[in-house]
This record gives C-alpha cells, sequence and structure tokens, in this order.
C-alpha cells in the first residue's frame, strides 16, 4: 500500500475521504421513498462494499489476498457484525430524522469507544476525556429534547446504536491488532448482504428496487468504499488528534450537502439540533487538544 510520509499531502487526502463520506446523506435524500426499501439499499450496498473492497485487496496483495479471511478471528468477526449493524442502523436512522442528528450521533463515536475500550480492554480514561464525554452525552440530550421533526427520538436512538457498532468495530480491531482492517470491513459489507437478503426473503419483498434507486444504492456503497481506501493511504502517519478533527469533514459537509438550498434538499437543523451539536463539536476539539499531547498515529492497513 502506498505510503505517504509527508502530513502536507496525507492531511488533504483523509480530508477528501471525509468528503466523499459527506455525501452520502445527500445521495440517501435522494433514493425514491427511502423508508420502503431499506433492506433493499442494504442489500445493493453491502454486496458493492464486499466486492469493490476485494477487488482493492486483489490489487495490492496479489490473489492470496483471500488468506486475510482465515486471519479475522473472533475479534474480526465481532468488528464485522459492528460494523455491519452500524451500517444498516444509519439508513433507519437518517430515515427517520435530520441528517444532522445522524450525522451528529456519529461524531460521538470517539467517546463510545472511549467508554467501550475502559470496559472490555481495561484502557484507562483520563479525568479530561471524562469531561469530553459528559459533554458531548449533554449534547446528544439536548438533541433528544427536539421534538419539532417527524420520529426524531427513533432516528437518534438509531444513529446512536451505529455509532455503536461503529465504535464496536474499532474496539475489536484494538483488542487483537493483526485482525486484517479491510478484510473485516469487506466481512461487513457481506453480513450486510446476506442479512438484508434474509430479511427480503422473509417478507417475501423484491431483492432490487427501482433502477433509479439502485443506482444511488451503488453509488453511496463506492463513496464509502473510495472513502476507506484514501483514509487509509492518508492516515497512517496523521497524529490521532488531528485525525478526529478531519473527521468533521463528515459531519459538516453532510449537514451542509443537505441544506444547500441549490443542491435540491434545503433541510434545515433545528435550534436544539445546533446547540446540541455545538456542545459535541466542542467536545471533539477539547479531546483532539488532549490525544496532540500523546501524538498517537492510527490508520487502517
Amino acid at each position: 500500500m502506498l505510503n505517504l510520509k509527508n502530513p502536507k499531502v496525507a492531511i488533504p487526502i483523509v480530508l477528501i475521504a471525509g468528503i466523499f463520506w459527506s455525501f452520502g446523506p445527500y445521495v440517501v435524500r435522494h433514493i425514491d421513498q427511502p423508508e420502503t426499501v431499506p433492506w433493499q439499499y442494504l442489500f445493493t450496498r453491502g454486496i458493492v462494499i464486499f466486492l469493490l473492497l476485494n477487488m482493492y485487496l486483489f490489487l495490492e496483495e496479489g490473489k492470496e489476498f483471500y488468506k486475510n479471511y482465515f486471519k479475522v478471528g473472533v475479534s474480526g468477526l465481532i468488528g464485522g457484525i459492528g460494523l455491519g449493524t452500524a451500517m444498516i442502523t444509519f439508513i433507519w436512522s437518517i430515515t427517520n430524522t435530520t441528517a444532522a442528528i445522524t450525522l451528529l450521533c456519529l461524531a460521538a463515536m470517539p467517546f463510545i469507544t472511549a467508554l467501550l475500550g475502559f470496559l472490555f480492554l481495561k484502557e484507562k480514561i483520563s479525568l479530561t476525556v471524562w469531561i469530553t464525554i459528559i459533554v458531548a452525552a449533554v449534547g446528544i440530550c439536548i438533541m433528544a429534547l427536539d421534538n419539532s421533526g417527524k420520529n426524531s427520538l427513533p432516528g437518534l436512538v438509531f444513529g446512536l446504536i451505529s455509532a455503536l457498532g461503529f465504535s464496536i468495530f474499532s474496539v475489536s480491531l484494538r483488542w487483537r491488532k493483526e485482525t486484517p482492517k479491510f478484510t473485516t470491513v469487506a466481512f461487513a459489507g457481506l453480513f450486510c448482504f446476506l442479512f438484508s437478503a434474509v430479511m427480503l426473503f422473509i417478507n417475501d419483498a423484491n431483492f432490487l428496487s427501482t433502477g433509479k434507486n439502485e443506482a444511488l444504492f451503488a453509488t453511496h456503497g463506492t463513496l464509502v468504499c473510495m472513502g476507506l481506501i484514501l483514509y487509509s493511504i492518508g492516515s497512517k502517519n496523521i497524529p490521532a488528534a488531528e485525525l478526529t478533527l478531519l473527521s468533521l469533514t463528515e459531519v459538516i459537509g453532510g449537514i451542509f450537502w443537505v441544506w444547500l438550498p441549490w443542491m435540491g434538499i434545503n433541510e434545515i437543523p433545528s435550534t436544539n439540533t445546533i446547540i446540541g451539536g455545538f456542545f459535541i463539536f466542542m467536545s471533539i476539539f477539547y479531546y483532539s487538544l488532549i490525544m496532540q499531547s500523546n501524538r498517537r498515529f492510527i490508520g487502517l492497513n
């Protein structure tokens, strides 16, 4: 894999990855009646993620790439199921509330990951990190008090479950560092594909939606894969503190695209969402300052 040691090059690449991911909510908003086709969405998106990541692994590692699946282990299975669950609950969240609430819930992932690491990996949490967790929790509670949007509370709950799933994925990789990360993500795509196929079969529903919807499902899966590949290339030599701040590109961009009137959605965040989001943003900023002193490096290999 390309190893970029120059942060001046790596940082823009990670920013571009965040921009790719930020278009996810915008794509979902253009799906015709997305609340009626969640399993079709997950069916197509799951297989696209699985196929594209395996193609990338083949190009990077050659025809022996499949051997990584034998190295996944229990940690990879847990991480893949956690990530697959995050993908599933993401669509349930964003179809039941605003894109801003879904994305702000996902922005709280560093704190959920810290809590899981504390509970299961016995990782220590400093007092200052506890403060950031509490501040983020206050922001989430403020958003939960917002009843202005239809089904906003269920959407927020699904958003938090999605964030929990992503955090389980992160912690599972820290539990066993030799777990092949991209293979685990590909397994998550396969999990989504198979789980949604079972649900579609049980409900005697069509496995595919309209041509327009299928194109949008595949587009979102492609955006996720492109973001992951770019993130893995750029993140290897960027401190975790900077990565935490750079991750806000997805959140800010995602909210911006669905708000921008000429983009055709014009979804304006409520007052509670803006206030709660401010608390979450401040907690992330403070969290990044804390991590700056550690100068830890993280990335997808």
